[in-house]
């Protein structure tokens, strides 16, 4: 498989307790992936990982695309807005990683700025303040700032959280044609019939890997029962992680290729449990 980003024994930690443990795994070149899982399960964490927002306590991430054509849409819950800038010089900031600091922005990249507004449906809110725009057109603003950066790699932290359905089925189209362009989308969702109806490939996570693979194989009850049996059996007051060597080689000789993952996880074959599983939790 032609990975664009690929994980190996990835483990994040906050406060010395894995919010990811030890996740091996590939997304494909042009792939379509939806993150899902319990709260709590690492979902988020993974992205910034994936973008070294967050260091890696073990294991590495490998990104084989330019780490410039990767672009990140965060939850609005992490973004400023009071920062007093309009519409399209938000948008215009799209072109920031190619154009850096001192860069010019011409004549024809502020009018295909205007054409990204426009395919967003938000055409003559140029001039328009950040501040006063509601949480679905801002989520308009910020996907026509991707559309500006020809990103390879897009990566989207619940871009649907608290938009309404139109705006919803507006951005999913946009989606949908970047996959259809082959860039690689990785969206972190909770619409769980969403995910069936819109995205191929599905991880599931609940800080281990659950299962990842097709959608309809991985977002079986089974597995979504098991994400939550893992969640609600961690204990947040066990021992730090510790694994030994060996375990880490049983691990990832337990662990098949990438390109298998849609029928080794699919089934539910999730990966090393950490310690802070509570006592008489899963085995």
């Amino acid at each position: 498989m032609d990975a664009a980003i690929s994980l190996d024994n990835l483990t994040v930690s906050y406060r010395r307790h894995p919010a990811l443990h030890h996740v091996n795994g590939s997304f494909a070149r042009g792939s379509l992936t939806a993150i899902v899982g319990p709260n709590g399960a690492g979902k988020s964490t993974l992205l910034k990982s994936m973008l070294g927002l967050v260091p890696c306590n073990d294991g590495r991430v490998h990104t084989h695309v330019d780490a410039r054509r990767i672009a990140y849409l965060p939850q609005q819950a992490e973004i400023d807005r009071s920062f007093p800038i309009n519409v399209l010089d938000c948008v215009l900031l799209g072109y920031w990683q190619a154009k850096g600091n001192w860069g010019g922005i011409d004549a024809a990249m502020r009018a295909r700025a205007i054409q990204a507004l426009a395919a967003v449906g938000l055409d003559g809110f140029a001039g328009r303040a950040v501040s006063s725009l509601s949480v679905g057109q801002f989520q308009r603003v910020l996907f026509a700032r991707i559309l500006l950066q020809d990103a390879e790699v897009i990566l989207l932290d619940e871009p649907f959280n608290a938009i309404d359905a139109r705006t919803t089925g507006d951005l999913l189209r946009i989606i949908s044609a970047w996959h259809a362009e082959r860039r690689t989308v990785i969206a972190v969702l909770h619409d769980h019939d969403q995910v069936r109806r819109a995205f191929p490939q599905t991880l599931l996570l609940a800080r281990n890997v659950v299962a990842w693979g097709e959608t309809a194989e991985v977002m079986c009850e089974d597995n979504l029962q098991r994400a939550r049996a893992m969640a609600e059996a961690v204990d947040e007051h066990a021992g730090v992680c510790a694994v030994s060597e060996a375990e880490v080689l049983a691990l990832s000789g337990a662990l098949r290729p990438a390109h298998e993952h849609s029928h080794s996880h699919s089934h539910g074959q999730a990966q090393h449990p950490h310690p802070a599983v509570a006592k008489g939790g899963l085995q």
